[in-house]
C-alpha cells in the first residue's frame, strides 16, 4: 500500500464513522420522539444544542486548549530553529503559518488546534525540543500540520459534541422511561417494545459513542502519520520520534482528559486498560506502520 492510497484508506473510514455516528444520533432522538410522542421535538432540541456547542468549540476550542496546557505564544526571535522549522514546512505545503507556542515540560509531545488552516497554532513541549533530533522534531511538526491542513481539528471537534449530545439524550430518556409517563397509544403492546429496545440502545449509546470517538481520533492519527511521511518524504524520522516518545514515557504535568486527543502521544500515559480506550492507536502499530511506507 503507498501514502496515497493509505491516506485515501483513512479517509473513507472516519466518513463512514461520522455517518455511523450521525445515524445512531437521529435513531437515539426517534425513539425519544417514537416513545413520547414529541413530533420531533426531542430531536430538533437535540439538533440544536449539538450545533450551538459546535458553534462555541469551533471558535474558542484552540484558546481553551492552549491555556489548559500551558502553551505560552512565542515569536522568531525567541526560537528561531523552531519557528524557521514551522516556516519551512508552510512553505513546502503551501499552509498558511500557524501562531508558534511552547509548553514547559520535560515530556516529549506536540499538538495542533485551530478551526482552520488561517486560524491555527502548533504547541510544543521544551521536552521535544531538547529531547528530538532535527529530522524527528521535523516529523513531528510535520504530522501537527497535517491534522491543520487535514481539517482534524474540526471533525474532533464535532465528534466530542456528538459524544455530548448522545450522553444528554440517553440520560434524559431514561430517566423520562423509569420515573415519567409516556403517551398513551392503541399499540400498547408495541410501544412497550419500543421502550424496551430504547432503554437497551439508552444504556449502550454512551459507550457506543465513545467507541465510535476513540475509532475516529484513531484513524485520524495514522491519516496525520502518513501525510506527515508524505510532507517530509522521511517515514524514518517521525517513527523514531514515536519510538522516542514510546521510550520516554513521561506524563504531562498539565495533562487533562479533555485535551488529550489533540497531542501527537496520549499525554496522560497509564495502565493496559486506559491504553485501550486511549484516543491514540497503539505507537507500535504507528511506527510498523510508517516503516512500511519507507
Amino acid at each position: 500500500m503507498t501514502t496515497y492510497d493509505f491516506i485515501e484508506s483513512n479517509k473513507r473510514k472516519s466518513t463512514l464513522l461520522m455517518v455511523v455516528f450521525f445515524a445512531f444520533v437521529m435513531g437515539i432522538g426517534y425513539l425519544f420522539d417514537r416513545h413520547y410522542g414529541l413530533g420531533g421535538m426531542a430531536l430538533a432540541a437535540a439538533a440544536a444544542y449539538s450545533s450551538v456547542s459546535a458553534l462555541v468549540g469551533f471558535y474558542t476550542g484552540d484558546r481553551v486548549a492552549l491555556a489548559m496546557s500551558g502553551a505560552k505564544p512565542i515569536r522568531e526571535t525567541d526560537n528561531p530553529y523552531l519557528y524557521r522549522m514551522v516556516e519551512n514546512l508552510c512553505i513546502a505545503t503551501g499552509t498558511p503559518m500557524p501562531k508558534v507556542h511552547v509548553i514547559d515540560d520535560p515530556a516529549i509531545n506536540a499538538f495542533a488546534a485551530g478551526r482552520n488552516p488561517e486560524h491555527a497554532s502548533i504547541a510544543v513541549t521544551t521536552g521535544a525540543l531538547r529531547k528530538l533530533e532535527n529530522e524527528e522534531l521535523e516529523g513531528v511538526l510535520a504530522h501537527e500540520m497535517s491534522h491543520i491542513r487535514n481539517y482534524d481539528i474540526r471533525l474532533m471537534t464535532l465528534v466530542i459534541v456528538l459524544v455530548g449530545t448522545v450522553s444528554i439524550l440517553a440520560d434524559i430518556f431514561l430517566r423520562s422511561t423509569l420515573f415519567g409517563r409516556r403517551r398513551d397509544s392503541q399499540d400498547g403492546g408495541g410501544n412497550g417494545l419500543l421502550a424496551i429496545v430504547g432503554i437497551v440502545m439508552v444504556v449502550l449509546s454512551p459507550i457506543v459513542a465513545q467507541l465510535v470517538k476513540l475509532a475516529v481520533s484513531r484513524r485520524r492519527e495514522f491519516l496525520a502519520d502518513s501525510s506527515a511521511a508524505l510532507i517530509t518524504r522521511f517515514p524514518e524520522g517521525l517513527a523514531r520520534a514515536l519510538a522516542k516518545i514510546r521510550d520516554d514515557n513521561t506524563p504531562m504535568r498539565r495533562a487533562s482528559g479533555a485535551t488529550a486527543h489533540l497531542f501527537i502521544s496520549n499525554p496522560l500515559r497509564g495502565n493496559a486498560l486506559s491504553r485501550m480506550f486511549s484516543t491514540h492507536p497503539p505507537i507500535e502499530d504507528r511506527i510498523a506502520a510508517l516503516k512500511r511506507m519507507g
